[in-house]
């Protein structure tokens, strides 16, 4: 397979470079299983039939969308598959694989979608093992609906390159990670750390500003700060950080009991504070 390489050993795949090498039939003629037909599985289904795939679906609460063959059960979706996609939950992604394992084929690829810890991902790998199912650990990278199956994917697994052939004959878009299942999530998680954090930091202070009266000031400040952030940003981040933890820690401190005072629970002006001190003690 023809591929692009960049400098974390990431391998893009785009439709371009879809060879014989990973894809060793029409995709189309896959038979893809779908478990969970929620927000992301419905529009994904939805997707791939439109593009031609055969597709069988179950999820217990929803109905599928049109050109989706029905099934009653996990096992009675999975029965017939090449691939699965299990896009359900973290707490469901188990139990998914525990419902359909009797029923799989040997050689099918059980993909699963769900953000969920790296060490489950692994077991999911370890238990299909002995049924000779491959588990691709697929990353969703950016929310689904509005991309559906273009959602960008990061995907790893032992047979990742053969998903990612697949996928991307379909139409999808997806990167290659090196590494057993497990690995895409945990840098996706990776990621959430600074993604999440970040946006629950945002919430806390506007909660905070709109209580006390100047949300609007805080949101064009907030505007103009991430709007000019680039790679030196982050080293000032971490340097500053670390060099100036001492004054810092007062600072959130202070900033911690004005959240209180206004009646909104600190939780993300606390935790910063708390990191801080310990980096100043560590000094």
């Amino acid at each position: 397979m023809t591929a692009t390489h960049d400098t974390a050993t990431h391998e893009a795949v785009t439709p371009d470079t879809v060879t014989a090498d990973t894809v060793t039939h029409d995709a189309r003629q896959w038979t893809i299983a779908v478990l969970g037909l929620g927000e992301a599985g419905g529009e994904i289904a939805r997707d791939l039939v439109g593009g031609g795939a055969d597709v069988r679906g179950f999820d217990p609460a929803v109905s599928p969308p049109n050109g989706v063959v029905v099934r009653v059960s996990d096992a009675d979706a999975v029965r017939d598959a090449d691939l699965v996609l299990s896009v359900n939950s973290s707490h469901d992604a188990m139990p998914a694989l525990e419902a359909s394992l009797a029923a799989l084929r040997p050689g099918t690829i059980w993909a699963d979608l769900n953000t969920a810890a790296p060490d489950l991902k692994a077991s999911l790998a370890s238990m299909a093992a002995g049924r000779d199912v491959a588990v691709v650990d697929v990353a969703l990278m950016s929310p689904v609906p509005g991309k559906g199956l273009r959602t960008p994917m990061l995907v790893s697994g032992e047979r990742a390159a053969d998903f990612a052939g697949v996928w991307t004959a379909l139409g999808g878009s997806v990167t290659v990670q090196d590494g057993p299942a497990g690995a895409a999530i945990g840098r996706k998680l990776l990621r959430s750390v600074f993604y999440k954090g970040l946006a629950a930091a945002v919430v806390e202070a506007l909660a905070a500003a709109e209580a006390a009266g100047c949300v609007d000031w805080l949101r064009g400040n907030i505007s103009g700060e991430l709007a000019g952030f680039d790679e030196r940003t982050i080293d000032r981040l971490v340097n500053g950080t670390h060099q100036h933890a001492r004054r810092r820690a007062d600072e959130m401190a202070a900033a911690t009991e004005q959240l209180r005072s206004l009646g909104v629970e600190p939780r993300i002006a606390a935790a910063a504070r708390d990191l801080l001190i310990e980096l100043r003690e560590a000094q």
